[in-house]
């Protein structure tokens, strides 16, 4: 890894001015591209002390070899620009937001002389009109064959249109009243352009004028008897009726507008969009992308912004709903009104049918992201190619097909607990997760609590083969104990062990297996701050690929302890929370605590209730709920004159100082 010092550029050196700038690793590819409304203060903070940077930011920096920009007038300048080197180089640090799938577009060639509708996919031609993305092409020719009834344009190719204008007879649809038939001549290329503009305008969202249209001449030829034409006027109608209602509306305003969700994680970020014209949703998109830079959510929106309409300017709407504004919304603003030629909005809606379908469109994000995770996990061959990179990359003598993975939870030293997560065959073994409240520690002692956790889990390993040696030797170990018919708690032996942490906490947990005699079990830990593995006893970390499947797996596994063992310390915290407040209630004794925790779950919920919901607790009478109500509220009198508690990173469980 490369000093980021190395090729600092020069005090001074750097301009004020906005600008766009890349980084270059080693072989001179560019791995990251970013914009600046000044050059010199952003370029300055990534040559800071390392430990100040965002893990990934330090990644990139020390990967990087060398750093380049280029100035602009504007920001706007310097937002088209950022977009191009995007697309040009694909650096590797930058999010790249990728389809999880090709939707269908509905396309109408209008620059041709006889326009044609069709469903295409992939790349947008110019001369050519596109309405959706839509789902599913089959939902797109069934609207389509539906609305070729009211509006009967062409929809043969261009081999068939020749061929037919050769013979002089019309293809089936001409025949079926599906096609004006302008190769034969039925129409002329003005009255199939009318037919064409019908279609569109529909299309557009401007659905009333023609049932209105077709509901007046149905009843005109009623009245004038023509009952054949009221006919074929209802079955038009009942066709138009049926193609709407495949398009449910969802904003009565008949708003243009696509809508915007985000679903997180520490690794990855799923983004999901409806297409909303005239009110109804026309067509629903979905991205996944491995996270790579340090930002949040609103720089995850712009960039996703920044790609999805860099270069599709006849798709962009009159309004943008995001989960969060951009850091340059304004610019983002005046680059996307520029490009479609009319102002355009982004915005954050706060109440009403936006908000609540921007929620539904943020379910269907968190659903896309569990269902790329679930793929991920359980495809067989991806699991077992994480599996053997992972062995490579630890050199260890067979696949760890039983992973083990602890972490160590707490709250400046009080109700420490820890947790064990198991992976077998790259899968949660949930039913062999365990959990531990560390009794030997006092304080805040990371280390010291993990050499405890594993010394505990261990010692039981031990404890259990030596029974099982006891009872019978010819079968191996006895996995099932005899006596009760369950398996036995710690009976198997993992292939590899994971602790959450760095050379500390390695060597904590190298140190109890040595001391129990414990030798063939490899260990390793994953650090947080760079994603850095480590083996004990080595000064360099073992670094694996960003994209590794086996560092995925790692991590996977990493982040399913640190939620085990938060969950477990939330559980702990809540109920001594509990108790230490009702101490002082006459008559509550340890039974009727437990009732209250269990009937409430926390104490803010306790907190939050009446006297009256309290009395309805089993045991509790109207007088001791009065008394809990008073405790309560003494205990709230005095936490708020009380110095103000410390915040708790919920990821990670660590205190976050405030100035």
């Amino acid at each position: 890894m490369a000093n980021p010092s190395s090729y600092r550029p020069a005090p001074g050196s750097i301009p004020t001015k906005p600008g766009v700038y890349r980084f270059r690793d080693a072989k001179g590819r560019v791995i990251y591209v970013g914009k600046a409304k000044s050059l010199r203060p952003r370029l300055s903070s990534y040559f800071q002390d390392i430990g100040n940077l965002h893990p990934r930011t330090a990644t990139m920096v020390t990967t990087g070899a060398s750093v380049e920009w280029t100035v602009v007038d504007t920001e706007v300048e310097a937002l088209q620009l950022e977009y191009s080197w995007i697309k040009e180089f694909d650096p590797r640090f930058n999010v790249k937001y990728r389809d999880d799938k090709s939707y269908p577009w509905l396309a109408v060639t209008v620059g041709e002389e006889f326009p044609r509708v069709m469903v295409g996919r992939g790349a947008k031609r110019k001369g050519t009109r596109y309405f959706g993305p839509y789902s599913h092409a089959w939902a797109i020719r069934e609207t389509v064959d539906l609305l070729l009834r009211v509006f009967p344009m062409r929809s043969c190719s261009n081999g068939v249109f020749k061929r037919s204008s050769q013979i002089g007879r019309p293809c089936l649809l001409g025949y079926i009243d599906k096609c004006a038939a302008p190769c034969v001549g039925n129409v002329t290329a003005e009255q199939h352009r009318e037919i064409v503009d019908d279609f569109c305008d529909f299309m557009a969202g401007n659905t009333t004028a023609f049932t209105r249209r077709i509901e007046k001449e149905m009843y005109a030829a009623s009245e004038a008897l023509d009952f054949e034409k009221a006919a074929r006027l209802r079955d038009d109608l009942g066709a138009l009726t049926k193609a709407l209602e495949k398009q449910a509306v969802v904003l009565g305003d008949g708003t243009d507008a696509d809508v915007i969700a985000l679903a997180e994680d520490p690794l990855e970020v799923a983004v999901q969009i409806f297409y909303v014209r005239g009110g109804r949703i026309r067509g629903q998109r979905g991205w996944v992308a491995d996270r790579t830079d340090e930002g949040g959510t609103p720089e995850l929106v712009q960039d996703f912004l920044l790609q999805l309409y860099g270069g599709e300017d006849d798709s962009i709407p009159r309004e943008v709903l995001v989960p969060a504004l951009p850091p340059d919304a304004g610019v983002l603003e005046e680059l996307l009104s520029e490009r479609r030629g009319s102002r355009v909005a982004i915005r954050v809606p706060q109440r009403g049918d936006k908000r609540d379908l921007q929620q539904t469109v943020a379910t269907n994000a968190a659903q896309a992201l569990a269902l790329h995770k679930t793929k991920r996990a359980s495809d067989l061959t991806t699991r077992n190619r994480a599996l053997e990179e992972i062995q490579q990359a630890l050199s260890l003598d067979e696949v760890p097909l039983r992973i083990e993975c602890y972490d160590v939870s707490n709250l400046q030293g009080t109700e420490v607990v820890a947790s064990m997560v198991v992976f077998e065959d790259g899968l949660a073994r949930k039913s062999e997760y365990r959990r531990f409240v560390i009794r030997g520690v006092d304080g805040q002692n990371d280390v010291a609590s993990m050499h405890e956790v594993i010394t505990r889990r261990f010692r039981r390993l031990l404890d259990e083969q030596a029974r099982s040696e006891t009872v019978s030797t010819d079968s191996g170990p006895m996995l099932v104990d005899p006596e009760t018919g369950r398996p036995r708690k710690f009976a198997y032996a993992p292939s590899l062990v994971v602790v959450d942490g760095g050379p500390p906490q390695v060597a904590a947990a190298e140190q109890a297996l040595a001391d129990l005699g414990v030798n063939d079990v490899p260990v390793c830990g994953l650090a947080k701050r760079l994603e850095e593995v480590w083996l004990p006893g080595e000064e360099d970390p073992v670094i694996m690929a960003r994209t590794s499947e086996g560092l995925y797996l790692l991590q996977r596994i990493r982040d399913e302890a640190h939620r085990f063992a938060i969950t477990h310390h939330r559980n702990r915290r809540s109920k001594s929370m509990v108790e230490s407040t009702l101490d002082d209630v006459p008559g509550l004794g340890e039974v009727r605590r437990k009732t209250l925790l269990k009937h409430f779950g926390s104490l803010k919920k306790l907190r939050e209730a009446e006297v009256e919901q309290i009395a309805l607790v089993p045991g509790i009478g109207p007088r001791t709920a009065a008394a809990i109500k008073d405790a309560v509220a003494k205990a709230d009198a005095t936490r708020k004159t009380s110095a103000k508690a410390p915040t708790v990173n919920t990821a990670t469980g660590e205190i976050i100082e405030e100035d």
